[in-house]
Order: structure tokens, then sequence, then C-alpha cells
């Protein structure tokens, strides 16, 4: 498995990494995916204190017990649950930033993570407060980098300008390819990494596209529209590759996008996800071709 680096931190990430929101809860069913993982080469692991209120960072500490040093672990924080309180708050203040980080590495079972990054943001929340909190924890050791998830161009250009982020999170995939406009050669110019969510665009890049597609089709294609474009991939991919692999080596084609992460349920997906590694970049005539097919649109929201 090729890796990249991200940003301009000293970690050096699978190029297809696994994206852990899809985990199963069953903890011998998680470790098998994550082991599996292990040994097709990713050593790039994302999660969330989001995710299942937790849940999902024991899981995935649990399953890395013995590889720690083989991984580089990237988890979240800002949005915060409260006892006895319905859902989740927005929180980014800097008082809770350093309070949740030592909840996220009791439950992933470990004394530092690689990549801590502000679950979303907006330009309401005290930047300078959020900055400070992440370089305090980058000095005292608790966390290597940190880096953001968002898909707002405001925000994201404002971490860029002002502060150490090595990496943006951002759904990015053939049928979303609004980060392509203004986001991506940006961060490329400023050496911030793109990790590169949802490239299969749940499931509808997949060879299993028409079973997914609904009615209400996806962002600003109809059903007819991704279907046909599903079609195109398969064409395209032909006997010897996969439509999905086509879709995430679009997505790693920029220079910007160090990684790409996938989720994955279970293990054959895993399987068939990490086999990318074994096709080739997508040459420029391919590029061009799915671009031609696609749409090239752009963030309405969340302007400066």
């Amino acid at each position: 498995m090729n890796k990249n680096r991200l940003g301009q931190s000293d970690l050096y990430v699978s190029e297809i990494g696994l994206g852990c929101m899809s985990l199963p809860n069953d903890e011998m069913d998680a470790a098998a995916i994550v082991h599996r993982a292990l040994d097709v080469g990713i050593n790039f692991f994302d999660t969330a204190d989001l995710y299942g209120q937790g849940r999902n960072e024991e899981l995935l500490g649990k399953a890395l017990e013995g590889h720690r040093n083989e991984v580089v672990i990237a988890t979240k924080v800002g949005n915060r649950f409260e006892p006895g309180q319905p859902g989740w708050r927005w929180d980014a203040s800097g008082a809770y930033i350093k309070q949740a980080v030592f909840d996220s590495l009791k439950r992933l079972g470990t004394d530092y993570i690689d990549l801590y990054q502000l679950h979303g943001g907006t330009l309401d929340d005290d930047m300078d407060e959020v900055i400070a909190a992440f370089d305090s924890l980058k000095k005292e050791g608790w966390i290597r980098f940190y880096g953001i998830s968002s898909i707002r161009p405001n925000v994201i250009k404002q971490y860029v300008k002002r502060s150490q982020i090595v990496s943006v999170m951002m759904q990015y995939s053939i049928l979303d390819r609004r980060p392509e406009e203004e986001i991506l050669d940006l961060l490329h110019a400023n050496q911030v990494s793109v990790i590169a969510r949802g490239p299969l665009a749940k499931g509808l890049l997949s060879a299993q596209a028409a079973d997914r597609v609904t009615d209400d089709g996806y962002l600003d294609y109809s059903k007819a529209e991704i279907l046909e474009l599903a079609q195109k991939l398969r064409d395209m991919a032909g006997t010897a590759s996969n439509p999905s692999h086509t879709a995430m080596r679009y997505a790693l084609a920029h220079p910007a996008v160090a990684t790409a992460i996938p989720g994955s349920s279970k293990v054959e997906q895993l399987v068939e996800n990490a086999a990318v590694a074994h096709m080739p970049p997508l040459s420029e005539e391919q590029l061009d071709r799915i671009r031609s097919w696609s749409h090239s649109n752009i963030y309405r929201q969340h302007r400066e």
C-alpha cells in the first residue's frame, strides 16, 4: 500500500484508510475488519468521539492493542454529550477541547493521538481559542498534529491562514466535485493535505450502484444520471478492475489528497476497497472523460 505524507507533518498515511464510523458494534466483528485492514497495508484509522457516543473509539482502541506503533489514529472533537441531556451540542471552546481529549485517549487506550480534528466549526467559533487549545495539546504531547473536518470554504480558508493544521477532511467524490473549484488547489499550495471521505458517495459509485440509488438521487444528480454514470464507470473499469476502484482513484488523483477513507462494515468490503492499491493511477485522458461525464459544481453556502 502506497503511503503519502500528511501535510507538513511526519505522519505517512496509507492512500486508502479506514473510516471507522461503519464498524459494527460487536467487538469481535469490528476487530476482524481492523485486523484485516492491517494485513492489507492500511495504517490510517479515522474515528470520532461522536460515533456511538465514544463506543467507536473503544472498539478501535481494543482492536489495535499491540499495534499502536504501526498505525496513525485520527479522531475528532467538538460534539458534546452531557448526562441527562438528549443528543449533543456543539462546543468548540478551548476548555472543552482540552477536556475531551483525555476521554478519547482513555477510550482509544493510548497516551497520544496522531491527528486530532475539529469535527466541524463555523465562523462563530472563537477560532483563536480553538487554535490555542490544539497548539497547547500538541506542545504537551497529547496529540502529534491537528486538522479540521469541514466542507465550509469560509472556515477552511481561515484555518489555513491562521493555524498549523496539517489536514482537512472533506466529502469528495466524482458525484461531489465541489472541492475542486476552490479548495483543493488552495490546500495543496499551502501544504495541507485532504482526507477524502465518501469517495464512493454512499456506495453509489460501487458495483452495487443500481441497488443503492434512490429516487431522490444524490446532491444535484438524478437517479437516471447516477445510473448512467455508474454504467460508464463500469465500462471504463472493464473486466480487469472494479468501478469503485476507479472512483477511489479519481478522488486520489489530485495531489492535495493524501488518503481516501471509505467505510467498511464487513471484511469483504474492506478487502474490496483495499484492492485499489493494486490499480495504477488514472491517466489524464481517463480523468478528463470522468469530468465530462459528471458535474463541476461549487459550494453555495458558507461563503466569506
